[in-house]
């Protein structure tokens, strides 16, 4: 911004950077589902910042392979990586500065070095044994001395600062092309080019064992990265109380935000009482329901039918809400779009339900051999950018984090696993076939008051995003809470439906509350049927937004000091 660059320039600077500096959390292996509100345009964009899979990983394969569920580690989960393509139309698009400037700070971070904070050092520390035995490409670069770099350290990751410097010499190789042309350049630098084919190659001649136990090298291939591009979509959208909620598409969990929204438009929740039993009671059943219409329905419409328009309507949203009672539900319970409930969204467990539909028996198939916390709250990150024009961003970038795939020699950076989200039972929408997207949990949110740009926001934390992100907002427009109140107040969610992340298992009627609710609303919660896990009291999430306040005139942002690292800053 102070070279003159907008939101959107903005927004990939930080993408980029985060990239870098979390990689435990997020990589430009990885993906970054994004929503832009165009002031020039004054409409409304999701960038498409998903991967596809590979042509050859099909239903047959793991079939013939007996796999009944995508492994969450390793090769097989691995779709092209989204996060460059993303940034490179959203630059040429609606940006103003080239590849160049946008990727200095990355660039100068990854090349001099940044001091290692505390998050990053614990992870490496953690995870020693498996970058040294296991990925050891990883260990190369994340521990120069065989072990983590101290806190305080400046470490540095070359690989990473050379693959960027590759794209800024392809953008200024086509220099007088124009800005455009240059940034397609640049992008085609990594997909179609020399960094493509050292993918490629390092997935071809590197097998790794991944959770199933079995050595294997990757499926995708130089096609599967040239012929993949960034797409603009139409964003979902309802209106709340004259808030009109912006989300990516059923490509991602996004629509359960504005499911929930519809769901309750017909409660009077400032009577029930903020964080009261009878209100977060109501918000669980709700999030249940719109949860099992995630597992009913959505996919990615290029494959699947998704019934958008019916899931969000007034008739669909009256009947549904007749379901709540006052007691917890405990099964799984989608709405019926005209084609009669799918059976299959009312199973828990995903891995019966992908061996039948793939007609395979027990025998033979894959055991798990370990076990997997049942909740996924970290490995992702999110950021939002607003400017004095109007122009909002809110991008998730997530996936292609070193725990799960090792780095790839010469760029510094490893492959996402964003495959692991797909049903293998091809009677359901989300169920894998060549070159489709898997349902991401990323879930950027924007905001418009009466046409105008109003707020971004968003949050880390897999199934739970559109959850905490859902308590947030309902803090400001329903509780009168600043960004900050609404951001630090105390959440709650639901592990009710089937996790989105390997070993994909379900939780019926778990729900988890931060410590920092009352007790005698734990016990009235208890008393409606929940089975209630009690958490550290800032844990859920890393919920933080970017908001016009159109009265004073002033912008202003925010970031949950919960255990994650975040911070609002503003120029």
């Amino acid at each position: 911004m102070q070279q003159g660059g907008n939101a959107i320039d903005a927004g990939a600077a930080m993408c980029i950077a985060l990239n870098l500096l979390e990689p435990q959390n997020n990589g430009i292996g990885g993906e970054a589902p994004t929503l832009i509100y165009s002031a020039k345009e004054r409409k409304a964009y999701a960038v498409s910042g998903q991967g596809w899979s590979p042509q050859a990983l099909t239903v047959d394969w793991c079939k013939a392979n007996a796999i009944d569920l995508i492994p969450g580690d390793g090769y097989l989960p691995a779709c092209v990586p989204a996060t460059l393509d993303t940034w490179a139309l959203a630059l040429a698009r609606f940006g103003t500065l080239n590849f160049a400037q946008v990727l200095q700070p990355a660039i100068e971070l990854a090349e001099d070095g940044f001091p290692m904070y505390e998050g990053l050092h614990a992870h490496l520390k953690n995870n020693t044994a498996k970058y040294t035995e296991h990925y050891p490409s990883t260990g190369e670069i994340y521990l120069p001395s065989g072990k983590a770099p101290n806190v305080g350290e400046v470490w540095c990751n070359k690989d990473f600062a050379s693959m960027l410097r590759r794209l800024v010499q392809a953008e200024t190789n086509a220099q007088g092309q124009g800005r455009v042309k240059g940034i397609e350049a640049a992008r085609n630098a990594f997909y179609e080019g020399e960094i493509a084919a050292q993918m490629v190659d390092f997935i071809n001649t590197n097998p790794m064992k991944d959770a199933t136990g079995r050595a294997h090298t990757g499926l995708l291939s130089r096609a599967d990265f040239a012929e993949w591009h960034a797409e603009l979509d139409e964003p979902a959208t309802l209106n709340y109380g004259g808030f009109e909620v912006l989300k990516c598409g059923p490509w991602t969990q996004g629509p359960v935000f504005l499911q929930q929204l519809a769901l309750l438009r017909g409660f009077d929740l400032q009577a029930m009482g903020h964080n009261s039993a009878e209100y977060l009671h109501t918000l669980m059943e709700v999030a249940k329901l719109a949860f099992a219409d995630r597992e009913a329905y959505y996919g990615d419409p290029k494959f699947d039918d998704v019934p958008m328009s019916l899931l969000l309507s007034e008739s669909y949203n009256d009947a549904r809400r007749n379901l709540l009672q006052h007691q917890a539900s405990s099964i799984m319970r989608p709405g019926d779009a005209g084609r009669g409930v799918p059976a299959y969204a009312a199973n828990f467990d995903v891995a019966a339900d992908n061996r039948q539909g793939m007609a395979m028996g027990d025998l033979g198939v894959v055991q798990r051999p370990y076990a997997i916390k049942h909740t996924h709250l970290g490995d992702t990150t999110h950021c939002d950018a607003i400017d004095r024009a109007g122009n909002m961003v809110a991008c998730t970038p997530s996936g292609g984090w070193i725990g799960t795939s090792p780095v790839i020699r010469g760029l510094g950076f490893p492959l996402g696993t964003r495959g692991q989200m797909f049903y293998l039972n091809p009677n359901r929408p989300n169920a894998l076939q060549p070159r489709k997207r898997p349902r991401a949990t990323l879930t950027p949110s924007l905001v418009l008051k009466n046409g105008e740009p109003h707020a971004a926001f968003g949050t880390p934390g897999g199934d739970g995003q559109d959850q905490w992100t859902l308590q947030a907002f309902l803090n400001i427009v329903e509780f009168r809470m600043n960004l900050q109140e609404a951001l630090d107040a105390p959440t709650a969610h639901t592990l009710h439906f089937p996790s989105s992340f390997y070993p994909r298992s379900a939780f019926p009627n778990k729900i988890e509350v931060e410590n920092r609710i009352p007790a005698d609303v734990i016990t009235g919660l208890r008393e409606r049927g929940h089975d209630v896990d009690v958490i550290d009291g800032w844990q859920n999430g890393k919920c933080m937004g970017i908001l016009f306040d159109d009265v004073r005139r002033v912008i202003y942002g925010g970031a949950s000091p919960r255990h994650q690292i975040g911070y609002a800053m503003g120029w």
